[in-house]
């Protein structure tokens, strides 16, 4: 049962979910680098090798993203978030015993990033729908603030972390301290004693019957509809910008790697300022004008990265666009959860994930191609255009008018439950 009136840190449930996911995400920014190490440093993996580590943990987003929905509405979530946990840190564990044996290889690495990016797909969305479970849905978004926060702190200091342990203790120690990290995380979810809603007894559709009523509750819900497609906008903006920042910094800026690096981290902090403030914020202004205000700050931040000249307005750009990106995802995760009935909330984060997640690999692509015709500058120009224009379809849509975030009465009509099953639920975001 969930805990009425508590602070969230007394509500054991989501406190020790928060545990496991701050410990498991500080352990995913030691492997980013890690892994890509051990390829490049004990195979003498060429470039496009060691990108391909790093593309080969989205292809699973793209194989099963939207299958992984459905499955998971079948399943109880806490069981999913162990198994899974317990997935990634055995596939981190091949590698430093391969390296004992002799075995490493570039096609073992390619394994163990695809079963990381399985393992964290089937995470994200089972976390993102066994959250309402734990916490009153006037908590939701402090405790996807509190979510953000952790995985903000761990993108400051997870790097830091992971070049040391791979300086110190070699590569694969550093995975097998990751390893350590994923253990240490299914610990802790073991402790949640919280009993799930069972889900009322339903006609099977089919897969793909049910993907498709996935697929169509999101994109005719007036309020997921535009939030999705700004996502989508601003995922493949953001992927050109990521992919590339470092060769901007480095090749139109010519900062040091030094500066690069205190540039990158100033960016990072905006996440932290941006995770603190959503759930205030939208309590003092209201949810729809903090979902424009968020969009607004990372349009802004996307525009002042071409026009930087220096590290100082580099670095602003980067912290602006974090702070608003931190603010637009847990206001988006917490209304999604909130308006979505219990029987689709697998299949609509999954959706969410493959759409906007699937933007990722793509963009970065794009970006690298444009590179040679349009130059750096112009490829930063080109994704501060899609930002402003993923302002666009929350602007125009109810979401704007949101204050206490109650959603419309009428969804439409692929938003009714099926018979048996609980109603969408409105609530104060707030």
């Amino acid at each position: 049962m969930k805990a009425v009136g508590k602070s969230l840190w007394r509500v054991a449930g989501f406190r020790n979910l928060w545990a496991a996911q701050t410990v498991s995400l500080f352990g995913t920014q030691i492997t980013l680098l890690a892994l890509p190490l051990a390829a490049l440093l004990l195979l003498d993996a060429s470039a496009l090798e060691v990108s391909l580590v790093w593309a080969v943990e989205y292809v699973p987003i793209l194989l099963v993203g939207l299958p992984a929905g459905v499955w998971l509405e079948r399943l109880p979530r806490r069981p999913v978030l162990i198994l899974t946990d317990l997935l990634r840190g055995v596939a981190l564990l091949a590698v430093p015993v391969a390296v004992w044996l002799d075995m490493l290889s570039m096609p073992l690495i390619y394994a163990v990033a695809f079963a990381i990016g399985l393992g964290t797909l089937f995470f994200d969305v089972a976390q993102l729908s066994y959250l309402p479970e734990l916490v009153e849905e006037n908590k939701l978004v402090d405790a996807n603030g509190k979510l953000e926060l952790s995985r903000s702190v761990a993108q400051l200091g997870g790097p830091g972390v992971g070049g040391f342990l791979v300086e110190v203790l070699t590569a694969p120690l550093a995975l097998l301290a990751d390893a350590i990290t994923y253990l240490v995380s299914a610990v802790f979810l073991l402790f949640i004693k919280v009993e799930e809603r069972k889900p009322a007894p339903a006609e099977r559709l089919g897969l793909r019957r049910e993907i498709a009523e996935g697929i169509r509750f999101v994109f005719s819900h007036p309020l997921l509809r535009p939030l999705i497609l700004c996502a989508t906008l601003a995922e493949l903006a953001f992927a050109a910008v990521l992919a590339l920042q470092i060769v901007y910094a480095a090749d139109e800026l010519r900062l040091s790697a030094g500066v690069i690096g205190v540039v990158l981290a100033v960016g990072n902090a905006g996440g932290l300022v941006g995770a603190l403030a959503a759930e205030p914020f939208s309590r003092r202004f209201g949810t729809g004008p903090a979902f424009i205000t968020s969009i607004v700050l990372f349009s802004g931040g996307t525009v002042l990265l071409p026009l930087s000249t220096g590290p100082v307005v580099f670095a602003a750009g980067l912290f602006v666009i974090y702070v608003g990106a931190y603010i637009f995802n847990v206001l988006q995760v917490s209304l999604c959860q909130l308006v979505t009935p219990p029987h689709l909330l697998g299949r609509m984060n999954s959706v969410f994930r493959f759409v906007t997640w699937g933007m990722i690999p793509l963009g970065a692509t794009v970006g690298g191609l444009l590179v040679d015709p349009v130059g750096l500058r112009g490829v930063f120009w080109i994704a501060a255009v899609l930002t402003v224009l993923s302002m666009l379809p929350p602007l125009f849509s109810p979401v704007r008018g949101l204050r206490d975030g109650q959603a419309p009465d009428e969804p439409g009509e692929s938003a009714q439950p099926e018979d048996g099953a609980q109603p969408a639920r409105t609530g104060d975001l707030a």
